[in-house]
């Protein structure tokens, strides 16, 4: 006779008999039901543990809750959406759930079939991570499911938000490049796919407060703006732009330290040093920031604290809660190499 090698799977009635419960206990135990003592809970937890038993995820769903979520992010080239997963996910190791990422795009088409990809798979909620859709799309996935959104900053009665006060840590870089003595500084801003109001998207906010804080200092006539992508080439080419005028900025702001890379590369490629000639700033502290062959100044705006609060804002609406929530994470600026006082701050200006 020959017998097969694969182990057969465990059931959840071997995971009963093993704790001499019931299956119906088990099944509250792994729901996390009321109406089970602590007692009760610790011996079915460690026969759980004890014999491997994994419950299937359909038949989880079958009963109304899978233990998974989704995290949509743009895409997974950032360093700064890998400070949002590692908080999210420590969040999660002391839950039953675990994180299913996807990829959403750069096109709200492509978001949308991501989204409904979850919905498919009947996880129990969504994290949305700087997303495209309207807020009226959103709206209506919150009405089948539980989400939360980052770095929106618009009010919803459906679903929650976590973002940065972006308007302050813009205002952190700006003042530091003025106090430095720069007056030409420039911004490399965003564009892309969304559909939302100008004001609740973080690029806007930053730029429209760059904006602000020159003209607060009198340097209105000095504001100098690209509008590219926030990735490696778009501050490249934002920055090479930049660098053809006349006069070139002493300084470099790029909303995003994504697109500072770039603005470095292209700053290097002019035969220009940093922060001798240029200084570059950029957002979000990333752990490439902080290389010591880049020390790139940059605003701290915690992405690990964002994913952990995403997931326990999540966590409480999958268990019940309909009243809305907005949490905003405080940025700090972290100045390293990359900034320094211009070596002539009044080149470029004129004689009365």
């Amino acid at each position: 006779m020959v017998t097969s090698g694969r182990r057969r799977r465990v059931t959840i009635s071997d995971v009963a008999s093993h704790a001499q419960v019931s299956v119906t206990a088990v099944s509250k135990v792994i729901r996390n039901a009321s109406g089970v003592s602590p007692a009760m809970k610790d011996r079915v937890k460690t026969a759980i543990e004890e014999l491997g038993y994994r419950p299937q995820a359909v038949a989880r769903g079958m009963r109304g809750r899978t233990f998974t979520i989704g995290l949509v992010l743009p895409h997974i080239r950032n360093p700064f959406f890998a400070d949002i997963l590692d908080g999210l996910t420590e969040y999660l190791e002391k839950t039953d759930y675990q994180a299913f990422m996807i990829q959403g795009g750069s096109t709200r088409k492509v978001e949308k079939r991501a989204v409904d990809a979850l919905m498919d798979r009947q996880v129990d909620g969504i994290i949305m991570v700087a997303p495209l859709a309207s807020k009226g799309r959103l709206e209506e996935v919150a009405r089948e499911k539980p989400i939360v959104v980052l770095a929106r900053h618009e009010r919803s009665s459906y679903y929650d938000s976590v973002y940065d006060d972006d308007e302050a840590g813009a205002e952190l870089v700006v003042n530091h490049l003025i106090e430095l003595g720069h007056r030409h500084i420039a911004h490399i801003t965003h564009q892309d796919d969304s559909i939302a109001r100008p004001g609740d998207l973080l690029h806007n906010i930053r730029s429209a407060t760059y904006e602000r804080v020159m003209r607060e200092h009198g340097l209105a006539d000095k504001i100098a703006v690209v509008t590219s992508f926030y990735n490696e080439k778009g501050g490249y080419e934002g920055a090479r732009e930049l660098l053809s005028g006349t006069p070139q900025p002493t300084a470099i702001f790029a909303g995003a330290d994504q697109a500072a890379l770039g603005a470095l590369a292209a700053v290097f490629e002019a035969g220009l040093s940093v922060p001798g000639d240029v200084s570059v700033a950029g957002y979000d502290n990333t752990h490439l920031a902080a290389l010591p062959n880049i020390a790139l100044t940059s605003v701290d705006q915690d992405g690990a604290e964002m994913g952990r609060a995403a997931g326990k804002l999540l966590l409480e609406r999958i268990e019940g809660r309909m009243t809305p929530v907005r949490f905003s994470v405080t940025p700090s600026l972290v100045v390293r190499n990359s900034t320094a006082a211009p070596k002539d701050p009044t080149a470029g200006e004129t004689s009365p």
